[in-house]
């Protein structure tokens, strides 16, 4: 401890410094006490903390090294704020007493009478709860904590006795008893937060109690043995958790919006944001778990940072928009879900920044080089001062809602394929307003006959091109390799929803929440688990396979075939059946149209991306929309310099960086250690592009 001041007497103790320690957590290390002479107090050490912290300095005192232990409310009683006329100096709102889970009863001579499985209770009736028992080692180690009556926003804190001891003042626990060493009294008394997660996320992914057991057993033998508290669980452990999720519930209110304050208020520390519905301001609920706020800052960190918004718009009660990260290989992994009964456009400046602000708390160093937006109403000047990084427009969401709505209101397979084709050019037309106007008007003219996706477009696409084209122009576009991993996010995502969502009432807002943080937050930790360890392979669920970019990568080169004759077509030999290929029209674009399976379920198929891999490997496609866009504004820009020479300044000195790491690729290429560099030259921007031959 930091030590104690001079004796007080009882009517000095309000006159105290309140003690704010500025790190998370705090314990009586972190504190200056004093010593109360006389009165009921006399002998006690003191100290005054603000009482928005005594849950900091509870965890900090439970965290000793030599003596971990949990404090256990022992006894609370409270009192109306009215009720004494004449309070005294230490008189209380609230009294709480904690006392050490190790005691203050001792068990230590019973258990070799009643064994493991005995209920047999102390004569004082205490330590009745399950489980105690084992626990029990005579610790005297006890504080109290008063809210104190006058002044209800500071709590006094009585330390009676400091010491882990038992009544004869040994070591009762912990490394300083040489009794406990070798079993769980050494240790924490109660397993960690972070196995009790690991636990949990187990059973929710389907893994049995006795394959957690066993495995669990087989890693604590791996590692030589036990090292701490967590390497004794038990099955009794594991099936109280099961016992747990069982007798859970999401409905903790008839009311929705009070059962999500209630979740709100007892997982604190799991929500960023919260904004309850209330006249005009919408419900928004920022949520992230620790697990999720490790992978963003790991993976987030120079890495990108996708949104996937308006999940759920028509099926659930409030749409659900994820932050995603990408890992290794290219998939999608949720690090934040932010539940809106708004547009998400809407109350973006409202979440965005408390989010920030807690990541910045872990590590302020943290920064994204990206952030890839699925929608163009967002409000992009917020994503950047927060984020402080590039955006990127990710045109998956437009892609998938196109050629959706085409399998379903067109089933003529070759009209399907040109409509899309057509739809592209729509986009690829960014080079001015009457551009646009006059590809959609051809468009429509061309399908006039096709009135069901017309109309389609009419309501739902039309109304939102300008937009969509505005966005285009001011920002560059993300590739496909985004596009596959955000889609396979909003596969599986909806695959946890679709029995909830077939029923005729929109889930509640509760059940959204319940399922994001066990069953969705599972599946993705289990997965990552497995990949980690290589254990439970077996389990492991299909849906979180490979994503189509990462399975393009296994195709070889030698099985895509182009034709020169043919520009428009492109054939990918079946890796499954070697007799079969699959045709793919309008190769190397972003909306290319492939006649696989899974590509005629609206999706991004492998065999569209390892044709535009090749096709731009060997530059022989039409330039994608982000080069359209970077060139334009180039051009754009040397046709008009602009006037303020500060800002012409910055454009050169960008402009000299580039060429400078430009030259210092080649310098290494040139050395051997890049692949050699292609030769720069024109590439048409129309659909007559000539196709080089494929290597026998």
């Amino acid at each position: 401890m930091k030590g104690h001041e001079k004796m007080a007497r009882m009517e000095d103790i309000l006159s105290l410094p309140v003690q704010d320690p500025p790190c998370e957590e705090f314990s009586a290390a972190h504190l200056k006490w004093v010593k109360v002479g006389g009165g009921r107090l006399g002998g006690d050490d003191i100290a005054l903390i603000p009482f928005a912290r005594v849950g900091d300095f509870v965890k900090g005192e439970s965290g000793n090294a030599a003596c971990p232990a949990n404090f256990r409310v022992e006894s609370r009683r409270k009192r109306a704020e009215g009720s004494v006329r004449k309070p005294r100096v230490d008189g209380y709102l609230e009294y709480t007493l904690y006392w050490c889970s190790y005691g203050p009863d001792d068990y230590r001579d019973t258990e070799s009478i009643f064994g493991d499985n005995s209920n047999a209770k102390p004569a004082s009736g205490k330590g009745s709860r399950p489980g105690r028992r084992h626990m029990m080692r005579g610790c005297q180690c006890h504080f109290t904590v008063k809210r104190l009556y006058t002044r209800p926003l500071i709590a006094l804190l009585v330390y009676n006795l400091r010491n882990h001891v038992d009544k004869s003042g040994s070591p009762c626990h912990g490394i300083l008893d040489q009794d406990a060493i070798g079993t769980r009294a050494m240790y924490a008394p109660r397993i960690s937060e972070e196995l009790r997660q690991k636990v949990m996320a187990m059973l929710y992914a389907g893994v049995s109690l006795d394959s957690i057991v066993q495995h669990h057993m087989e890693f604590v033998h791996k590692n030589g043995g036990p090292n701490n508290r967590d390497d004794f669980l038990t099955r009794n452990d594991v099936r109280n958790m099961e016992r747990l999720i069982h007798s859970s519930s999401h409905q903790l209110h008839l009311v929705d919006e009070s059962s999500v304050a209630i979740w709100s208020q007892r997982h604190s520390k799991h929500v960023f944001f919260f904004q309850e519905a209330s006249g005009a301001e919408p419900l928004i609920l920022g949520l992230q778990t620790d697990w999720q706020m490790q992978q963003m800052l790991h993976l987030g960190q120079n890495g990108c940072i996708a949104s996937h918004s308006a999940f759920g718009l028509k099926k659930l009660k409030s749409p659900l928009c994820s932050l995603l990260v990408f890992d290794s290989s290219q998939n999608a992994i949720p690090v934040a879900w932010v539940i809106s009964s708004c547009d998400a456009s809407e109350g973006i400046h409202k979440w965005m920044g408390p989010l920030m602000e807690r990541i910045r708390a872990k590590d302020n160093r943290w920064r994204p080089s990206a952030f890839l937006l699925d929608d163009p109403s967002f409000n992009t000047s917020v994503i950047r001062e927060v984020f402080q990084c590039r955006v990127l427009l990710n045109l998956w969401h437009v892609r998938r809602s196109w050629i959706k709505g085409l399998m379903k209101r067109c089933l003529n397979f070759d009209v399907q394929r040109e409509m899309f084709k057509q739809l592209g050019r729509i986009l690829y037309c960014t080079k001015t307003g009457s551009g646009v106007r006059d590809a959609v008007e051809e468009f429509m003219q061309i399908f006039v006959d096709h009135c069901s996706f017309m109309d389609y477009f009419k309501s739902h696409c039309l109304a939102k091109l300008d937009l969509l084209v505005k966005a285009i122009n001011t920002l560059p576009v993300a590739s496909q390799e985004s596009h596959a991993a955000i889609e396979s996010y909003h596969l599986r995502l909806n695959s946890n929803f679709v029995n909830a969502c077939h029923s005729d009432s929109r889930p509640r807002n509760d059940w959204l929440i319940h399922i994001l943080t066990t069953e969705v937050h599972s599946l993705y930790w289990f997965d990552q688990y497995i990949t980690e360890t290589g254990f439970f392979e077996d389990l492991k669920d299909l849906s979180l396979s490979p994503n189509s970019w990462s399975r393009a990568l296994l195709i070889p080169d030698t099985d895509v075939l182009l034709d020169a004759l043919n520009p428009d077509i492109a054939k990918v030999i079946s890796q499954t059946d070697r007799k079969l290929a699959y045709t793919l029209w309008n190769p190397g674009s972003e909306f290319s149209f492939c006649d696989c399976p899974w590509a005629r379920r609206g999706n991004v198929c492998k065999h569209a991306i390892k044709v535009s891999l090749i096709c731009k490997h060997r530059q022989i496609a039409s330039p994608s929309l982000n080069a359209q866009v970077y060139r334009q504004t180039l051009l754009a820009l040397l046709q008009n310099p602009p006037d303020d020479p500060l800002v012409l300044e910055h454009a050169i000195a960008h402009a000299t960086r580039l060429q400078q790491e430009i030259k210092g690729l080649k310098d290494l290429s040139n050395s051997g250690l890049l692949p050699p560099l292609q030769s720069d030259r024109s590439v048409r921007q129309d659909d007559s592009f000539v196709f080089y031959p494929r290597t026998q």
